[in-house]
């Protein structure tokens, strides 16, 4: 007998619920019933999943091991589920895609404005990570048909390379920062106040790692997890920042500068199956119509000269 997705499913909501009485409630199915399920997991499992107590269960050892593989085959069996539904040309369907904060912000929009145009009847559930190994971890559990940031070393499904995202410093006009559209050398900001990220933040490695490859700490005034919120910091006048160069708005004020070695992760839109056709639009939008290097954020700098 082989585990099947009913009995996970099950396994699951006891987990959520704390109790299989209520689990049998949302389910709608009757104790006994739940109760011979779960027995039958555990038999093909080799051992106890639950402890069962006076008012709640708890789980053993094994169970903790096997909660997260069974949330993740149940999410993946949806995606299947979705994905065939929209390859049938069904509506009331939705497309997940996971993505970074900044990316959301900055490339998305406009790759969902091409995308709509396409399929206006189908929904798009943005799922947002403030690290790129969180977004691998979720691709992995199957929380996303697909996903745009920066493709995991060992990603094995098919992928499709958007380009380089570049890192750009900026900085309020009277921040004492070169003009634009000069070069700046990281190792004559250290004396500058910093609006830094959250450690779990995936920003904060890139101001990190420049700041001490340029032989000094970074003087923090203040940190936050998102690059939309470090803009907003910086037109106050806290400090400067270095953030992803297409959550810039055409009307930001301040300066806006490229560092003299110039920073950058590569970005790729991957999926863990062969896409649908409306995934597979979605893939083809983001490539054709987001840019990663903003065309006002392009002009600002001069890249054209370059």
């Amino acid at each position: 007998m082989a585990v099947s997705l009913r009995q996970l499913e099950y396994f699951v909501a006891v987990v959520d619920e704390g109790s299989f009485t209520r689990a049998a409630e949302v389910l709608h199915v009757t104790q006994p019933g739940l109760s011979h399920q779960i027995q039958a997991l555990e038999r093909e499992l080799g051992g106890p999943l639950l402890e069962r107590l006076p008012r709640k269960v708890r789980l053993t050892p094994a169970g903790r091991t096997v909660l997260p593989h069974a949330r993740a085959s149940l999410a993946h069996a949806e995606r299947v589920s979705s994905a065939a539904k929209r390859a049938s040309g069904l509506n009331a369907v939705e497309l997940h895609i996971g993505t970074l904060f900044s990316l959301s912000i900055g490339v998305m929009p406009a790759a969902f404005r091409a995308w709509r145009r396409a399929y206006p009847d189908v929904q798009a559930h943005l799922v947002e990570f403030r690290h790129a190994n969180d977004l691998a971890a979720a691709m992995d559990a199957g929380r996303a048909d697909l996903a745009v940031g920066p493709m995991p070393d060992d990603w094995s499904g098919p992928a499709r390379p958007l380009g380089a995202e570049e890192f750009v410093i900026v900085g309020h006009a009277d921040a004492g920062l070169p003009p634009e559209p000069e070069r700046v050398r990281f190792a004559d900001l250290a004396d500058h106040h910093w609006v830094h990220f959250t450690p779990h933040s995936g920003l904060s490695e890139y101001v990190d790692r420049a700041c001490a490859e340029a032989g000094f700490q970074p003087r923090v005034a203040i940190r936050t997890e998102q690059g939309p919120a470090a803009l907003a910091m910086v037109r106050a006048g806290l400090g400067i920042s270095l953030v992803p160069c297409n959550i810039i708005p055409p009307a930001f004020d301040g300066v806006v500068l490229r560092p003299e070695q110039p920073i950058s992760r590569p970005l790729s839109v991957y999926a863990r199956d062969r896409p649908d056709p409306i995934t597979e639009a979605f893939i083809s939008a983001i490539t054709d119509d987001a840019p990663v290097m903003p065309p006002h954020i392009a002009e600002r700098l001069k890249l054209k000269q370059l």
